[in-house]
């Protein structure tokens, strides 16, 4: 069995996975700590080193080589995956149990000013400006991440519960 979680930054996708890796017992793998190990480089190193458009192929690489590779496991992408080339579509194609872990706004704010620093993306962002800068981007990305097989409100949902809603919908 192969399940793919994909959502927006703070959407708990490596929480709920290694959670769902627990329950079901099959291997969670997250695809930045995939990528990071392959290439002996951190996230940042290889944006700086080799910039955005290489790791992305990079990106796409991997997560077809974890398919072709991995006979079950529990995938947590980065939010920024669903969006890129065709890695959508490699996703849905290839396992029938991708969740899109779906966070409202206010909820994610909370989840991701507590960890700034640690995420690039939004690090030097005001925290007055995220409602705004999160809200676009997600705007901009929920077109690709409701192609996901199902979606799953999160809410303020424990991971116990979104758990167990994934496990209700397994195919």
């Amino acid at each position: 069995m192969q399940i793919v979680l994909v959502g927006y930054m703070g959407s708990g996708k490596s929480t709920v996975g290694k959670e769902l890796s627990k329950r079901l017992k099959i291997n969670f793998l997250d695809l930045d700590t995939y990528i990071e190990a392959k290439y002996e480089m951190s996230i940042p190193e290889i944006f700086s080193t080799k910039g955005e458009i290489f790791f992305r192929k990079v990106e796409i690489l991997c997560l077809k080589e974890i398919f072709e590779k991995e006979e079950d496991f529990i995938l947590s992408t980065g939010g920024g995956t669903p969006c890129y080339g065709d890695n959508i579509n490699v996703m849905t194609t290839s396992s029938k149990n991708v969740f899109y872990l779906n966070v409202p706004i206010p909820e994610l704010i909370k989840r991701l000013v507590k960890e700034k620093e640690h995420r690039p993306l939004i690090a030097n962002i005001p925290e007055n400006e995220l409602p705004e800068f999160i809200g676009t981007h997600l705007f901009e990305r929920s077109y690709f991440y409701t192609k996901a097989h199902h979606t799953i409100l999160v809410q303020q949902k424990d991971s116990a519960t979104v758990v167990d809603e994934i496990v209700g919908k397994l195919v």
